[in-house]
């Protein structure tokens, strides 16, 4: 009798220790090495298994090929679909993937770097993932092996989106460490592959002034643009009116067939500019109140955050890990959900913060539940193509949903439960006492 009850609390311990493995974030770690391993064979038999899909890598390689043909005259670079409209990093990074692989022709070759591209950026990732200390560890079995779409984007379309998403992560990744000036520079490098990354500025901005001050903050921003002047100087000595435009054309019009989130609208309301600026004002409210009621979390006014931390009535307590993390992800997905429209390769821009913005707020047994249905559902309308009248519908309901979550389960978790500071921040605080 005894015996049995020995082995019935053995069992019992083991399960516990199962379902710890899965539910505490404290083992992500772990469990981030064993999904990386599985990555690492994902991605091989999908590149020898799945179909590659030519899209837009051919012409890449032709407009990066105008350039190493000598063309400075950035309205002069062009593919099979159409002008460069990309600013110069997405150039020499591109150029370096052209050598490497025989002028663009070893498409094998190039999937291979992108794989090993996803697993650096998956790494990236995780690290985050690791300094949050939020999400459990078995939601991230589905932000890895189990999504279809990103898988695609990466090894089999080998888009310039996770070029520019990997970049930026390993400059939050710098941020988190306390070394914001080189966060900076990779922040804008990433910018310079991809202007999507802009949609994380509202809030490296907010970020900055808060540990900073204005003045603080300007050499930092100083960096972002010296970096975009080096890195865009031959096009801009030739011909800067094309660069500017071509390169950072905010006004370009997207075409209906691809888009993801507004399939549910009539084709001319789709192209107004009322819309447009609709959106636009819609993305700047809901910047505003994250700002006022989320994002700052001091006694004092907004203001005081253009004055010397030192010199502000309220002094802020050190920026922690979550904190940097919440309001640089929030950021993004508020532009997400404003968006003109997303292509399908656009998933790659969200895809890896969902995790967070879903578990980032307290979460009961049921809610789990509910969240990973959410992020099933995402999922879903990504991977219906072409999209659909429900699934773009779908999609924002998600999005207004995860959107919901944020506003209302935020605030009394950031200021009853405050994650601990970055190491670099805790070091220097010791240090001047």
């Amino acid at each position: 009798m005894a015996a049995g009850w020995g082995l019935a609390a053995a069992v019992r311990r083991a399960w516990r220790e199962r379902q710890a493995v899965l539910l505490e974030p404290s083992y992500t770690p772990l469990v981030a090495a064993c999904l990386c391993l599985a990555e690492s064979v994902v991605n091989l038999w999908v590149i020898r298994r799945v179909p590659y899909t030519e899209i837009d890598w051919k012409a890449y390689m032709q407009e990066v090929e105008g350039f190493a043909n000598g063309t400075l005259d950035y309205s002069q670079l062009k593919g099979d679909t159409g002008p460069l409209v990309y600013p110069a990093g997405f150039v020499y990074i591109f150029l370096g993937l052209y050598y490497a692989t025989g002028r663009g022709t070893d498409i094998r070759l190039a999937q291979y770097l992108f794989a090993g591209l996803y697993l650096l950026n998956l790494l990236l990732v995780f690290r985050i993932y690791c300094r949050t200390n939020k999400v459990p560890p078995y939601v991230f079995f589905f932000m890895c092996c189990a999504s279809y779409r990103i898988h695609s984007i990466f090894v089999l379309r080998l888009f310039n989106d996770p070029v520019a998403m990997a970049i930026l992560f390993l400059a939050i990744n710098l941020f988190l460490e306390e070394h914001w000036s080189w966060g900076c520079l990779l922040f804008s490098l990433a910018v310079s592959v991809k202007m999507n990354i802009l949609l994380f500025a509202p809030g490296l901005l907010f970020l900055l002034l808060q540990r900073f001050g204005l003045l603080g903050c300007i050499p930092k921003l100083c960096i972002c643009a010296l970096l975009q002047v080096v890195l865009g100087l031959p096009f801009l000595l030739v011909n800067p009116v094309g660069y500017l435009t071509r390169s950072f054309d905010l006004g370009r019009q997207f075409q209906f067939k691809w888009t993801v989130n507004w399939r549910f609208l009539p084709e001319e309301v789709f192209q107004n500019r009322t819309f447009h600026a609709t959106l636009l004002l819609a993305h700047l409210a809901g910047l505003g109140l994250f700002a006022l009621h989320r994002w700052h979390r001091s006694k004092g006014s907004v203001l005081a955050l253009l004055k010397d931390p030192a010199e502000r009535k309220h002094t802020s307590p050190p920026l922690t890990v979550n904190e940097i993390v919440f309001v640089l992800f929030s950021s993004n997905f508020l532009g997400i959900c404003c968006s003109r429209s997303l292509h399908y390769q656009f998933y790659v821009w969200y895809f890896h913060t969902l995790p967070y913005l879903l578990w980032c707020t307290p979460t009961t047994k049921l809610a789990h539940m509910l969240k990973v249905l959410l992020l099933g559902v995402i999922e879903l309308c990504w991977n219906t193509y072409p999209s659909t009248v429900c699934s773009s519908l779908s999609l924002h309901v998600c999005h207004g949903l995860v959107l919901l979550q944020l506003w209302y389960g935020t605030a009394p978790l950031m200021a009853s439960h405050p994650s601990p500071p970055s190491r670099r921040t805790t070091a220097m605080s010791k240090k001047a006492q």
